[in-house]
């Protein structure tokens, strides 16, 4: 059954940031609740409480809450209305379905002077005869009872019969004490002997059970039964396998029993109504967890130690073979949320392991790597784990290769560059051929005459042709 405690009311308080001081709405329904205790002491600024649908006995520690104007106790054991003279700004009260048979007790709630709305309906006083006159009579600032309004001539025609009303009222409600109270003598009597029945079940010994003959089970192993034949020892285990199905015929049987037994609707059912219902989810629970299995642990290396790849957090995951670095680079692909506590990281010679969550993931490495110089980071954006592990043996650095490819393309573009000069050789005209200004006498107006390094050769015409004109103003062919 549950109780009222600080961390309680802090977990209903997250819309005021856990602060219960100054808390002004609180909701505490459906919680088991028993009794009403410390809300005065540690919420005083109160305004509305939800306590409805729980096991509370009798209002109290509540007088406190002065500024409560909305009190909700529907659904519980309450008797009788009472200790509410210091919420005095009380406005409206819900007392739907309780057990409240002193109608008379709806007196201690005129000092309630803003009370404007009573829910009474579904307690055994609202059947009485006359309870609505008394009720108007009796809280005269009341307007609204059981969700319908009090008009004016209804309240003058309460107060006019309200002396006769009363009588009524007191000799039923005198009635309704005596048998409440068989019933309640009558519950505590039937708890009293199912008391003694359990008693009597499980007669205490070394572990509360005894065999047919009344010895302890403890007797028995030390002094077993002489055995008939093979067939009985045979027969034995059958007999044990069959005893937790007897049980739990057992316990179906007594459940129906229990649901189908007629009983009074009295605080005292319902008490014990919650408490079978509770009986039986413990049993669960522990039938629960003798049937679950513990797991064996994953088998990450073999007896004769060789690693196994697992992958049991289901991750995705690449495996890179970096020749340039020589490295090898493991990219998990871990949840981009993940507090990074609670990952860890083993990189073994052969073979890498990644803790995730408790679950292991286990890779097999195609060489062996040097597990000092590893190192694993974490991508900000993604949340991918980096692993990167040098591998072991000669290193053939990357500045020498690189050289040595440049050296034969190098040579290799020489080569082309020459054969290419060479070429080019071939094709340009002789520099001697070459005619070029003289700039050390120029002279502005005047274009001086081109001076040639060398005589230019002269070029006779072919005489086998006939047109053949020599003009000097043409160059001479090559």
């Amino acid at each position: 059954m549950g109780r009222i405690t600080e961390d309680l009311i802090r977990r209903n308080a997250e819309h005021n940031e856990c602060v219960i001081f100054s808390l002004e709405e609180l909701s505490l329904h459906q919680q088991e609740i028993e009794r009403l205790e410390h809300i005065d002491k540690w919420c005083r600024d109160l305004k509305i409480l939800y306590l409805q649908n729980n096991l509370i006995g009798k209002i109290e520690n509540v007088s406190k809450l002065k500024k409560l104007e909305y009190l909700n106790l529907a659904l519980n054991n309450i008797e009788k209305i009472e200790n509410l003279e210091g919420c005095e700004g009380l406005t409206k009260l819900d007392l739907t379905v309780n057990f409240i048979g002193e109608l008379s007790s709806v007196e201690t709630l005129r000092g309630n002077i803003h009370l404007r709305e009573l829910f009474l309906m579904g307690n055994p006083c609202a059947d009485f005869h006359g309870y609505r006159q008394f009720v108007v009579a009796t809280l005269r600032q009341l307007k609204w009872l059981d969700g319908k309004e009090i008009e004016r001539s209804e309240r003058i025609q309460a107060l006019q019969d309200f002396p006769e009303v009363e009588r009524q009222i007191r000799e039923q409600e005198k009635a309704y004490c005596l048998r409440r109270a068989r019933d309640k003598s009558e519950a505590q009597r039937k708890l009293r002997e199912e008391q003694e029945h359990g008693e009597k079940e499980s007669p205490p010994g070394l572990d509360g059970r005894w065999d047919a003959d009344g010895r302890r089970d403890a007797d028995v192993a030390a002094n077993p039964p002489p055995s008939v034949g093979s067939r009985d020892q045979l027969q034995a285990p059958e007999v044990q396998e069959g005893e937790p199905n007897r049980k739990k015929v057992d316990d179906v049987e007594d459940d129906l029993e229990f649901w189908n037994k007629p009983s009074l609707f009295t605080p005292e059912s319902r008490l014990e109504t919650l408490r079978h219902m509770e009986k039986q989810r413990k049993d669960k629970e522990k039938s629960s967890e003798k049937k679950k299995k513990v797991k064996p642990p994953r088998m990450l290396i073999t007896a004769d130690g060789r690693a196994l790849n697992v992958n049991e957090p289901k991750l995705d995951f690449s495996l890179k073979d970096d020749e340039k670095r020589n490295q090898i680079i493991l990219d998990l692909a871990v949840y981009r949320y993940m507090d990074t506590s609670l990952i860890s990281v083993d990189v073994q010679p052969t073979y890498v392991r990644v803790t995730v969550k408790g679950k292991p993931f286990q890779l097999v490495l195609p060489a062996e790597v040097k597990p000092d110089s590893s190192s694993a980071k974490r991508s900000q954006t993604t949340g991918h784990l980096v692993v990167c592990m040098p591998k072991v043996g000669e290193v053939i650095a990357g500045a020498p290769r690189t050289s040595t490819s440049a050296q034969s393309t190098s040579a290799s573009s020489g080569e082309r560059t020459g054969q290419r000069s060479r070429q080019t050789e071939k094709l340009e005209v002789d520099p001697s051929k070459h005619s070029f200004p003289d700039v050390a006498n120029i002279v502005g107006g005047k274009t001086p005459a081109p001076r040639r390094v060398r005589p230019e050769p002269k070029v006779m015409p072919c005489e086998e042709d006939p047109g053949f004109e020599d003009d000097p103003e043409v160059p001479p062919l090559i």
